[in-house]
């Protein structure tokens, strides 16, 4: 069932547990983490992104997904979730089709100016009873920029609590070591910078704090990531890499296969299971009764 956001972060600050945010491009993606939070018992959250919805397009996503919560998830919560919006328009669209949640992403704009552009989405998100999230501190890959400029880059404890004050916003993105890209997942993800988000944490203990760029962190990083205020963590590189290399796979070792239903069934399959694990690191397993 499609519920609000508001809902799960509730359970999972009440309970001490995080939210599992997994981005979906099409009907494939969605069943297969929608399957993963079913047979885990867990809420989930599913986001897009703006290039998510310009490959499948707003209204044709956001039906998989109302379809799917309904018919698939049964009790299981289900919120729905734009990932990385960069524009007012985007984040309108996204609210005016039914998400619960948005985010503004101006977090590679100076410090004032991300804060008047996230202020932006968020009241009119508020107006439409919408959750919103922005992003302080810059999250890039490992190939786009040295471990010193990133040092650089990563989300201020005081900064933090005065754009959370002014934006007003629901959640906050951090940038505290986390990183975007495939990359990482060859190299090895650097882990978190702990003391900087207890730091963050410990001035803005009520907000929610949302990591990107999580994919390759181990269990134990993310259950440190929790313990200092850690709400959200989201998922997407690790979810591609199954769907792609499952896929290949299949293809390569059945040529004969010409049924869309059958080369795709493995690649739903393969993002279940790394659902299924993301959740019982996030200790989300369980936690609907």
């Amino acid at each position: 069932m499609l519920v609000h956001l508001s809902e799960l972060i509730k359970d999972a600050k009440k309970k001490n547990y995080a939210l599992g945010a997994f981005n979906i491009e099409n009907l494939e993606t969605t069943i297969g983490v929608v399957r993963a939070a079913v047979k885990m018992k867990s809420p989930v959250i599913l986001q897009v992104s703006e290039t998510s919805i310009q490959y499948a397009g707003l209204k044709a996503i956001t039906s998989i997904v109302q379809a799917i919560a309904a018919v698939e998830a049964g009790d299981i919560p289900v919120s729905l979730h734009l990932d990385h919006g960069k524009s007012f328009r985007s984040v309108a669209e996204c609210v005016r089709a039914g998400f619960s949640s948005i985010m503004m992403d101006a977090s590679d704009m100076p410090f004032t100016e991300n804060i008047i552009l996230t202020k932006q989405a968020v009241d009119f998100a508020h107006r439409k009873g919408v959750f919103a999230q922005g992003e302080l501190g810059i999250v890039k890959g490992l190939e786009e920029v040295s471990p010193e400029e990133r040092k650089k880059m990563m989300t201020n404890a005081e900064e933090a609590e005065e754009f959370v004050s002014k934006a007003g916003v629901d959640t906050l993105a951090v940038a505290v070591g986390n990183v975007h890209g495939i990359i990482k997942m060859q190299k090895g993800n650097p882990g978190l910078d702990l003391k900087r988000l207890e730091s963050i944490h410990k001035i803005i203990p009520d907000t929610p704090l949302v990591l990107h760029g999580a994919s390759g962190m181990s269990g134990q990083q993310i259950k440190d990531g929790i313990k200092y205020g850690i709400t959200i963590i989201n998922t997407d590189t690790e979810l591609r890499l199954a769907f792609t290399q499952t896929l290949r796979h299949t293809l390569e070792n059945n040529p004969d296969i010409y049924d869309p239903r059958e080369v795709m069934t493995p690649s739903i399959e393969a993002i279940q299971k790394v659902t299924e694990e993301k959740m019982e690191f996030l200790g989300s397993a369980g936690m609907v009764k």
